[in-house]
């Protein structure tokens, strides 16, 4: 099963979504080879502006009407707001043309389908798109769906909906207009009538695939789109931008998509990059620390417009651009009624008063000691706030991960050759299958108090299960299992 998101007018709504308030007016897009009127909003056509008329005509009949041009930069914005929406309702999405999203949802359960594509809607929607939503066998027929639909409604592909569409929805050439006019063949459904045999038989080759097209194509693998690599948005204003509410709105477009994005990336933001260009051909750069990690875009605007409404700049602002520095979201356990860490800044606070009470040698962040004793560890102060992550792969690979114990579990030993041969804990007991080691490790010897010497063993048991034994002055015990 397939599903199409269609934006009608993609590159007139890509211009209107920069434009608070601007869609509900009479505006065109005019063409950039001649002054033509290419795409309107309803409001111009209720006034009589068509596409295809001349800009006089066009603001002769409507002298208010509001002339805009496109924008590249505007609708590689929408564009990847929209593929960013598309991908949240499932992983198999295909950019098949500006303002088309073509999804695979073939691996989403029938019934959620219809709910997912209807948040996907609603999101858009937020975003300042209107959007409609097809869903069929096939990605074509779900196109067509999606083309007839009106905004925020999800149709459904049937040969009912195909059949009294115009012939020109499957594209024909001039020459097969003719022919089929000629048959008296109008619509989709008196073309599909006809056997493919008898369309082949007269039209050839291309007269085959009109046919299909006409009936709703085939299922095709789609070109899948990758998740982005880098979150970073960027606009050139055509005007200079004097007052805050503009900015604002601007940057809240930036800030849906980029979480947006940030979450199906399954990542968040640690800092955000922000950089202003003037009107005097400087730039303003500042960044912005978060006090953790966080995908929510309600809490980065918040932080954007808490700078924002300080700032003050020698001259207007000609262009934006942010970046959001990402990383992997920090997974901590917490209670069965926790909600989480809501308010950092009063948890540093609160921290502050913890070390007056108890001392700061006892309140602070566990950072290992620069030896090689396991489990050594010194309190440091907190951070004021989290470190950029390093340049490189997000997700470093690992070896086998080694579970401590804690404490370690007392032991009893049988040896051979002076390796183990038997384990005896608590929990854990059976012949030795396989061992490596030792490993042996000391130090401090020059302290009578910290001195320490131990040797290490790695055994695999009979029984099954990767286990770490370590052999200290006090026994043998059993320090931890390999997951």
């Amino acid at each position: 099963m397939f599903a199409v998101l269609h934006l009608p007018n993609f590159a007139l709504q890509a211009v209107l979504r920069a434009e608070p308030g601007r869609a509900a007016q009479p505006v065109a897009l005019r063409q950039m080879d001649e002054p033509t009127v290419d795409l309107c909003t309803r409001a111009a056509q209720a006034l009589g502006v068509r596409p295809g008329q001349s800009l006089s005509q066009a603001i002769a009949r409507c002298p208010s009407l509001v002339v805009r041009s496109p924008r590249a930069d505007l609708e590689r914005e929408a564009g990847a707001a929209f593929v960013a929406v598309a991908l949240a309702v499932c992983p198999q999405v295909e950019l098949t043309s500006p303002g088309i999203c073509t999804l695979d949802l073939g691996g989403l359960a029938e019934w959620r389908r219809p709910p997912a594509l209807q948040r996907a809607l609603g999101e858009l929607a937020t975003n300042g798109f209107e959007a409609g939503a097809g869903l069929a066998p096939t990605p074509l027929l779900a196109f067509y769906a999606a083309s007839r639909a009106a905004p925020g409604e999800i149709l459904a592909g049937t040969p009912a909906l195909l059949a009294p569409l115009p012939l020109a929805v499957a594209g024909p050439t001039r020459e097969q207009a003719a022919i089929l006019h000629q048959w008296g063949i109008r619509t989709l459904g008196q073309l599909i009538a006809l056997t493919k045999a008898d369309v082949t038989h007269r039209l050839g080759r291309a007269g085959l695939d009109l046919w299909e097209r006409a009936s709703g194509g085939t299922t095709r693998p789609l070109q899948i789109q990758a998740l982005p690599q880098t979150f970073t948005a960027h606009y050139e204003s055509e005007h200079e931008l004097e007052t805050l509410e503009p900015l604002l709105f601007i940057f809240r477009r930036f800030v849906d998509r980029l979480a947006r994005e940030l979450r199906n990336a399954s990542l968040a933001a640690q800092a955000l990059e922000l950089s202003l260009a003037l009107a005097d051909e400087t730039r303003h750069d500042h960044f912005i620390r978060l006090p953790e990690p966080v995908g929510d875009a309600e809490i980065l605007f918040r932080a954007l417009q808490a700078y924002l409404e300080t700032l003050r700049t020698p001259a207007a602002i000609s262009g934006v651009h942010l970046r959001v520095v990402p990383v992997r979201s920090l997974v901590s356990q917490r209670g069965l009624f926790d909600g989480g860490l809501r308010d950092p800044h009063g948890f540093a606070d609160t921290l502050a008063r913890v070390m007056a009470l108890v001392g700061s040698d006892r309140v602070g962040t566990p950072v290992t000691e620069n030896t090689h004793r396991p489990d050594a560890f010194q309190l440091v102060a907190p951070a004021p706030s989290l470190e950029l992550p390093s340049a490189g792969f997000l997700h470093p690979p690992r070896g086998l991960a080694l579970l401590r114990l804690r404490p370690p579990q007392p032991a009893t030993i049988e040896l051979h050759q002076r390796a183990p041969a038997f384990v005896w804990t608590a929990g854990v007991q059976g012949a030795v299958a396989a061992v490596a080691g030792p490993w042996h490790a000391s130090g401090d010897w020059w302290e009578k108090e910290r001195r320490w010497q131990r040797e290490e063993w790695d055994v695999e048991l009979a029984t099954g299960g990767l286990y770490r034994l370590a052999r200290i002055p006090e026994g043998w015990f059993l320090e931890g299992e390999y997951d």
